[in-house]
């Protein structure tokens, strides 16, 4: 082990010294401790999207035919959702999967799986292949769901848990997804904010549920509204109690509950093709057997007024330009960040953040601040393709991921805004999804 760590420790020098030419300094997170397990749970963990194994890379989940679509399909149609997965291990893992039923705040609803399953409960992937002209080599997993081997009877949320030789105590990854019902009609509007205090930097969502012919006894208990900014579930907003009720109407319109900073458009790279240099990329190398890809130094956009840049709202698609099938042939870089601050920030972490980090704040994802050139600098091992991106700010101690400290906030910003409805029914053992909505802020 020590010989091991004296040879990553003469390399990294060697690669450092020639990517200082360029003049900055590059701080390399495989010089660091290995992965370490996290303090949350097992259960806690599952329960949300999580990777647990340090070798597998780019979790996708999403509705098929559309890759940065999100996870949310209709109960009892022809849609599926297609899960893939890298694994950079040079064994073909022993994987399977199944499903856990949950409520509205992702807990598990106490059904049965046969209550919401039909078909298996446990399925082996059988849909892999090894990369093809990479460097470094990975097996790409496939699966698609439903699928001839199992069925939803139920909506509402879903966890699709995998893991590894037919053992649930060995995890692998975990995605949340949706079924709808469509029983209802949900209209939303996107406003600025009435309070001052947010009018500038906010967002306002209010929602109308209209369900004629479907039966609602009580709104105010029965009823429950989630809304999502971008996919992003670390700041998504519940709304229990209704404004106010009339007909076969709920409306839930607040002055501050349902407001959300609007943040910026998303930062981005384009990293398709490693022949040539594109907009914001500063320079491209091969050094010890991998690319290596440094990106302009960035600078904080808290003080600039808004400007619109088309984005994806975070993220990404894998894409090799010059492959046939960039599931296979798209290879992995590193790719380097700065982010020139001037002077660190104290009593929390600055993150990579977006599809990218899968949307959480870890080691592979934080930057350390070097103080010879004022700036956070970080590293992260990436698949070709194009992305989106931002900066956030961790307190220490906290979950939440604040986008506003280097990328400022402004109503205009164009944000997706996913709203669900959910019913829970008297006598009813879990909450269906009986509405589901997305809108787009700018549209």
């Amino acid at each position: 082990m020590k010989k091991h760590a004296k040879y990553l420790r003469t390399k990294a020098t060697a690669i450092i010294s020639k990517m200082q030419i360029y003049g900055f300094f590059l701080f390399f997170p495989f010089l660091s401790a290995a992965p370490q397990a996290a303090a949350l749970p097992l259960d806690s963990l599952i329960h949300t999207s999580y990777i647990f194994l340090p070798t597998i890379k780019t979790v996708q989940l999403y509705r098929e035919g559309w890759e940065i679509s999100y996870p949310v399909l209709e109960l009892n149609s022809d849609e599926r959702l297609v899960l893939s997965f890298d694994d950079l291990s040079d064994d073909v893992g022993n994987y399977y999967y199944s499903f856990i039923h949950c409520n509205a705040d992702w807990n598990p609803s106490g059904l049965m799986e046969s209550d919401y399953i039909e078909g298996f409960s446990e399925n082996q992937i059988y849909d892999y292949n090894y990369s093809f002209n990479t460097v470094p080599k990975y097996i790409h997993y496939r699966l698609s769901i439903p699928n001839e081997d199992v069925k939803f009877k139920l909506s509402g949320n879903y966890i699709l848990y995998v893991y590894s030789n037919y053992n649930k105590d060995e995890p692998v990854l975990s995605r949340r997804f949706m079924v709808n019902e469509k029983l209802v009609n949900v209209n939303a509007q996107l406003k600025r904010p009435s309070l001052a205090k947010f009018r500038d930097t906010g967002q306002e969502i209010s929602v109308s549920v209209n369900f004629p012919g479907y039966p609602v006894m009580n709104p105010f208990n029965e009823i429950k509204i989630v809304i999502s900014q971008n996919g992003r579930w670390d700041n998504a907003v519940e709304l229990i109690k209704p404004s106010f009720v009339r007909s076969n109407e709920i409306v839930y319109d607040f002055d501050r509950k349902n407001i959300f900073y609007g943040g910026s458009e998303y930062r981005y790279f384009d990293i398709k093709s490693l022949r040539y240099q594109t907009e914001y990329v500063q320079h491209i190398d091969f050094i010890d057997g991998m690319h290596q890809i440094a990106l302009f130094p960035s600078k904080p956009k808290t003080d600039r007024a808004y400007f619109y840049e088309q984005d994806s709202n975070g993220s990404f698609l894998v894409k090799k330009q010059e492959g046939t099938d960039s599931n296979v042939d798209a290879d992995y870089v590193r790719v380097y960040f700065s982010l020139n601050t001037g002077y660190p920030e104290s009593e929390g972490d600055v993150f990579v953040f977006g599809g990218l980090s899968d949307w959480r704040c870890s080691k592979e994802n934080r930057m350390i601040f070097n103080y010879e050139t004022g700036s956070y600098e970080g590293s992260m091992l990436i698949k070709q393709g194009y992305y989106n991106y931002e900066y956030v700010w961790r307190a220490r101690g906290s979950n939440y991921a604040d986008n506003t400290v280097f990328e400022g906030s402004h109503y205009e910003t164009g944000n997706d805004y996913l709203v669900f409805v959910y019913h829970m029914a008297p006598g009813s053992r879990y909450e269906r999804l009986v509405g589901y909505l997305k809108i787009n802020s700018r549209k």
